[in-house]
């Protein structure tokens, strides 16, 4: 007989981390909408956190779609933590500019997450352009530090 080590939050809710690999296309980030979603709702987060969530990774994976080198992909990576829900998005660009440098789409995406990060590398001869969000299952309920 073998174990498995399960985390206590997929223990808890049933949710383990996700990773999804798609084209970095704007026809994909429905799909990716549909797992944040999916994942909220099993977190039991409230209509309006999973909303929000909904949005801002609709945001950020169109903010990263834009970016994209060409047949490049969208990695999107769903990770349950005990109050919230971390999401990393990451595409291969072929030029530096920061997701913040749109200031409408960044002010979005700030908006309706817990806490936001960014990170641009050099790699290979293009970069790697990743946004982390922080989402949470209602107002007031977890302080994201």
């Amino acid at each position: 007989m073998s174990e498995v080590e399960t985390s206590p939050v997929a223990r808890t809710n049933g949710v383990r981390d996700v990773e999804v690999r798609v084209w970095a296309d704007a026809e994909q980030v429905p799909l990716l909408r549909s797992f944040a979603a999916d994942i909220a709702m099993r977190l039991d987060f409230d209509l309006d956190a999973i909303e929000d969530l909904r949005m801002a990774v609709d945001e950020a994976c169109s903010l990263l779609v834009r970016a994209a080198a060409a047949d490049s992909a969208l990695l999107c990576w769903f990770e349950p933590e005990e109050h919230g829900i971390r999401v990393r998005v990451r595409v291969d660009a072929e030029h530096g500019e920061p997701p913040s440098g749109d200031a409408m789409g960044w002010q979005i995406l700030t908006a309706l997450a817990a806490t936001v990060t960014e990170t641009v590398e050099a790699v290979d001869g293009g970069h790697r352009v990743t946004v982390e969000l922080l989402a949470v299952p209602g107002p007031g309920e977890v302080d994201p530090r």
